[in-house]
């Protein structure tokens, strides 16, 4: 197998844990708060990326009060926002439609870096935003859709625009940061911010179900920490260009998953949704746009 081949495997695999996140929190929304959840997922993270940290020799850099500060918020936006509503959403929605939404993750990056960082748009991005939007129309205004499912739609995107948030600030940061380190510190400084709220969680928590502790333990150890070795081990091995387009993969891979083991049935919404999704994300990679890599908030 060629190194190359070995890059696409290596991708389509990471692709495969990220969709899977949204199978695991439709299962912890079923029997644990969010932050709670979170807190669980980092507490249990934290020390095996720090644990590879130490086999690999990475080393956390010196790092300016602003770049802290950035630090904080990116935590607070991809690694505590994201989970937090990714659960909440879920827990009014079904994964199927949550996987189609949650695939608009490169279009919503680029459109947050044109409105914010005051980037010049260009086309092909123009298109692949109105390509996105229109696959989440396409599963959010269907006639059967109740309002619990629309507010859970809704809370599905803002998480998607926290992980947005958290590529922006990426960008802000002065110190170049390793990817390793950076998910390192994503989870330390994630625990402690979910923490806090968690502990007013506990009291109502109630009805906590086994499947959901085992589904935080997954998510914490296959998506988190597996999915982030083989996000980059393949992202080594190919182009920038090569690496974008398997991000596609993750909103395919949930819709499958959800079907196959939720049990949630796909319609035709679903399908068109997912592929106006793909169409953005695929014409986004192709017309040479900066490519998204895996968020280590996520």
């Amino acid at each position: 197998m060629s190194r190359q081949v070995q890059g696409y495997v290596y991708l389509a695999l990471a692709m495969l844990t990220v969709g899977s996140t949204v199978v695991a929190s439709k299962l912890i929304a079923s029997g644990l708060p969010p932050f709670s959840a979170t807190a669980l997922r980092f507490a249990i993270a934290f020390p095996v990326l720090l644990l590879l940290m130490r086999a690999t020799g990475a080393r956390l850099p010196k790092l300016s009060r602003q770049d802290r500060l950035i630090l904080v918020i990116q935590a607070g936006a991809g690694s505590v926002g994201y989970t937090t509503l990714l659960i909440s959403g879920l827990s009014l929605t079904s994964a199927a439609d949550a996987g189609v939404i949650i695939g608009t993750l490169p279009v919503v990056s680029a459109a947050i870096s044109i409105l914010l960082l005051r980037e010049r748009p260009q086309r092909a991005l123009l298109l692949a935003v109105a390509l996105a939007t229109a696959g989440v129309l396409s599963i959010a205004l269907t006639p059967d859709t109740a309002g619990g499912a629309l507010s859970g739609n809704a809370l599905i995107f803002l998480a998607v625009v926290c992980e947005g948030l958290f590529i922006l600030l990426n960008k802000r940061l002065k110190t170049e940061i390793a990817p390793l380190a950076l998910s390192t510190l994503m989870a330390g400084i994630g625990f402690i911010v979910a923490a806090i709220p968690a502990i007013f969680e506990v009291p109502f928590a109630d009805g906590i179900s086994a499947s959901a502790v085992a589904a935080v333990v997954y998510y914490a150890l296959v998506p988190t920490v597996g999915g982030f070795l083989l996000w980059y081990a393949g992202a080594e091995r190919v182009s920038g260009t090569e690496a974008a387009l398997f991000t596609a993969l993750a909103p395919v891979s949930a819709v499958m998953l959800a079907f196959i083991i939720l049990g949630e049935p796909v319609g035709l919404s679903q399908i068109a949704g997912i592929a106006c999704v793909l169409a953005a994300v695929l014409g986004l990679a192709f017309a040479g746009s900066r490519s998204v890599k895996l968020a280590g908030g996520r």
